[in-house]
């Protein structure tokens, strides 16, 4: 195994379907959420800039499962402040998304944030600290799907699975 920040790469020696020994290489993530703050009909991104792929990105707030013994409801509230500086009165679980299974374990749980209050934000890294808070209609964020403005997987599952409760 090898690690690198919070991410660790695991060589796995498996049995494969026919019975063979296969090898397959997995990156081990600790998980993270993800939250869909509405308020009235309108949501709450962060658009900030993702250094692997090399350019900004439309998205709802976010972040890794890094504090030890934190479940996740209270990881998406410390990130929703974190990221858009808002706090949140109700926090429903809409579900999980495997981000990657074909090379990493990574989940992150989905919320929706409503009864929004606004508290400041408190970025952390350079990322959270040059990035654009963008509040637009619910109907424009997901149109803009479509139109490839928005690319982030999270944040369309998130707003799709939102949507449909509207």
């Amino acid at each position: 195994m090898a690690r690198a920040s919070f991410l660790t790469l695991d060589r796995m020696h498996m049995e494969g379907p026919d019975g063979s020994v296969i090898t397959r290489v997995a990156v081990r993530h600790p998980g993270a959420v993800a939250v869909v703050p509405l308020i009235d009909d309108d949501v709450v991104l962060i658009e900030q800039y993702r250094a692997p792929i090399g350019m900004a990105l439309l998205e709802i707030p976010a972040g890794k499962l890094d504090v030890p013994g934190e479940p996740p409801l209270e990881a998406a509230q410390r990130e929703l402040v974190e990221e858009v500086g808002f706090r949140a009165d109700r926090i429903e679980h809409l579900g999980r998304l495997h981000t990657t299974p074909g090379f990493s374990d990574e989940v992150i749980w989905i919320f929706l944030g409503r009864g929004l209050k606004h508290v400041g934000s408190s970025p952390s890294g350079a990322e959270e600290h040059s990035a654009r808070i963008i509040r637009m209609p619910l109907s424009e964020a997901v149109a803009g799907i479509s139109v490839g403005k928005i690319t982030d997987a999270k944040t369309i599952a998130g707003l799709h699975l939102v949507s449909r409760l509207a």
